[in-house]
């Protein structure tokens, strides 16, 4: 095991950014850059041993600044969408920056993922990023101070554990948003893939894609995803949730939450035999086909074309400071958020 250092560019305002990898006794490694405490790479073996890259993303810092769709990043303070860019705490209303359609807050206007975090190395197997996010930017109460460590076990486990404070009442919900492909970076769409999700529910949205308040039955729809099937089996379905997102773009309701740590998804790749396996002691998860990406510049210099990564971030639900009868993120000054999501690589 063993965490090495390099950098990984200059940005305009003269700030360094560098990149931390973690490698295990197998082979396997983690990196991750302090520019949006990004997941830049993940090389896994397939069923033969042959290591490759299973995140679609950018190889030089010019693709996280200019062509990102959110690649590998952390995401926060609030992840995902809050409806209207508003919410309000014991009566008082907080209005957001919106940044997209005009009326909704989503990723917290890209606060975190434009950020350079602070590093350190923990130990062999673990680096630490942090970052002191400003009371009031983009319209969030509280100084928030967050801390994320990524560790790579010998169990080929990406660990990722996420702690956060306020000074003041405030929502939080953090999540990694990178995309997977498990035959690898460049080797097109992701509709072959097999997809399971843990979750009997999930949550509808409007065209805006917000949650309308609903718990729907995955039952008889195109989100039954309690037994494995290819992504693209219903991906194009004419179901009216599938049309509003141009395939899956939802939150699932994770069976049996009780806030602690349970299997949530799962991706397989037939011809690799590369699976992945996500855990998480939170509520929701976030499956994205990358429905929207649009050819951008990305490792190698090959477009990222649309479904060639998806995404599965875990969360509480999308919009929930607007929703009470969702599981609730707000904590109040000095309480210690704190999260923990797995991905577990194997091959068969």
């Amino acid at each position: 095991m063993a965490v090495t250092v390099t950098d990984f560019g200059t940005l305009e305002n003269g700030k360094k950014v560098e990149k931390y990898t973690i490698t295990n006794k197998n082979g396997m490694s983690v990196s991750v850059i302090t520019y949006g405490a990004a997941i830049s790479n993940i090389f896994a073996k397939d069923r033969s041993g042959k290591l490759a890259d299973v995140i679609v993303g950018f190889d030089d810092l010019e693709g996280f600044v200019e062509r990102t769709d959110y690649q590998g990043v952390t995401v926060g303070p609030y992840a995902n969408r809050i409806g209207n860019g508003k919410f309000s705490i014991d009566g008082k209303e907080y209005r957001l920056a919106v940044n997209e359609n005009g009326t909704t807050c989503l990723h917290s206007n890209g606060e975190f993922n434009t950020a350079v975090w602070d590093a350190e190395i923990i130990d062999e197997n673990t680096a630490a990023f942090s970052y002191k996010s400003p009371d009031g930017l983009n319209g969030f109460p509280g100084n928030l101070e967050v801390k994320v460590e990524f560790s790579l076990t010998d169990k080929d486990e990406l660990k990722i554990e996420y702690y956060a404070v306020s000074d003041k009442k405030t929502v939080i919900n953090l999540t990694n948003h990178s995309y997977f492909n498990l035959s690898g970076f460049d080797s097109g769409a992701i509709t072959d893939h097999e997809i399971m999700i843990n979750a009997d529910n999930f949550t509808p949205v409007d065209r805006l894609s917000i949650p309308t308040g609903e718990i729907r039955s995955v039952e008889n729809t195109p989100f039954d995803l309690r037994k494995p099937k290819t992504i693209g089996e219903e991906i194009d379905s004419d179901y009216e949730q599938i049309a509003f997102a141009g395939g899956y773009d939802h939150n699932f309701c994770i069976n049996d939450y009780d806030k602690t740590l349970r299997k949530a998804a799962e991706a397989y790749d037939k011809k690799s035999g590369r699976k992945l396996e996500v855990l998480t002691d939170l509520p929701g998860i976030q499956f994205y086909a990358g429905n929207f990406l649009s050819g951008q510049k990305g490792k190698d210099g090959k477009p990222i074309d649309k479904r060639t990564g998806f995404c599965l971030e875990t969360q509480y639900f999308p919009d929930t400071p607007n929703r009470p009868e969702f599981p609730q993120c707000t904590y109040e000054a000095g309480e210690v958020y704190t999260a923990e999501t797995v991905y577990k690589f194997s091959a068969e």
